[in-house]
């Protein structure tokens, strides 16, 4: 396949608001050998991005300063030690960067196939989120059939994701969202209950839901003063698991919970892990949450597109927090 020279792409002119998202011209990426070229069909846009964007999260060293974790669209050209096979294969990647262009490079092993029956603006609001949920919710979280779990920021990609996830794998899910209709939108879903954190306390609600006993994974982006009510709500030996900090990363609490009721307060960052562990995530969601796609059971829900070039109207939109579900860019 005959591949430009140059390609289209959004970059950060200086740290700061919407605006410094910046339409560029930069060359194609150059591929290592065990990588593929994605041309870009669409590409998520997520909190960190707006982090990235502000100078609160650098990529890692050796990607990308395009911003954009996540894409789907078809591989145009490989490295010299992948299969001539994947040449023209529609698929979705998480990648460390590069997301919001026309091309982005990245290793095979961290790209997967599109479930049938999913678009590909579906395809492209998938894996950044689906990646997290995995490996937080089950992976470190532990969560399993029978327990209770509560997401906050229900109506976020990250969120709707984790209701549906949840729920399909047997917990009861509880979920925070800010509105009346946000927490309706999670019912819908697949929450057992929603709760508005600004018309009601959520650790005491969520008492009375578990009668007492609390939840036992709990889903974090917010940290701050979340921290110590998040104690107040978790079960004996609940699981805490930080995802960002939206309401700050520090916060003065009563730590004493954590021993009474023996829980663990962990969290992480994905887009600094290896390739080698990604490709796990991958292999695990290839294999346990792409057939409940394929039946229509886990499903990304959708909020906005934008093109290319509005990519700062798209920032504007995930920073009014009025969104439900994933905003994409259509290249």
């Amino acid at each position: 396949m005959s591949l430009p020279e140059q390609m289209q792409a959004i970059e950060i002119k200086s740290p700061g608001g919407p605006e410094v998202l910046k339409p560029v011209t930069r060359p194609i990426p150059e591929l290592g050998k065990n990588e593929v070229l994605i041309k870009v069909a669409v590409a998520g846009v997520n909190r960190p991005d707006c982090l990235q964007r502000m100078g609160g999260y650098p990529p890692p060293a050796g990607a990308s300063d395009i911003p954009g974790l996540e894409v789907a669209g078809e591989i145009s050209t490989i490295g010299s030690d992948v299969d001539t096979s994947n040449i023209g294969k529609q698929v979705m990647a998480l990648v460390p960067g590069g997301g919001y262009a026309e091309y982005v490079n990245v290793d095979i092993s961290n790209t997967l196939t599109i479930p049938a029956g999913l678009s590909m603006k579906e395809a492209g609001a998938i894996p950044e989120t689906f990646f997290t949920v995995w490996h937080n919710v089950f992976q470190r979280g532990g969560l399993i059939s029978g327990e209770t779990f509560m997401v906050h920021g229900g109506t976020s990609g990250i969120g709707t994701a984790a209701i549906q996830l949840a729920k399909a794998f047997g917990a009861k899910v509880i979920a925070t969202a800010g509105s009346d209709e946000k927490c309706e939108a999670c019912l819908k879903l697949g929450a057992d209950h929603a709760i508005n954190y600004k018309t009601e306390v959520f650790e005491d609600r969520t008492k009375e839901i578990t009668q007492g006993k609390g939840v036992d994974v709990i889903l974090d982006m917010v940290g701050g003063s979340y921290t110590g009510r998040n104690y107040k709500a978790a079960a004996m030996d609940g699981r805490i698991v930080q995802i960002a900090f939206l309401g700050g990363p520090k916060a003065e609490t009563n730590f004493l919970p954590v021993m009474l009721k023996r829980l663990t307060h962990t969290g992480s960052t994905l887009r600094a892990r290896s390739v080698e562990f990604k490709a796990q995530i991958a292999s695990e969601l290839q294999e346990k949450v792409w057939p409940l796609i394929e039946i229509g059971k886990v499903k990304p829900v959708m909020d906005s597109t934008f093109t290319l070039e509005d990519a700062s109207k798209a920032h504007e939109r995930m920073e009014s927090s009025g969104h439900i579900g994933k905003i994409v860019l259509k290249i």
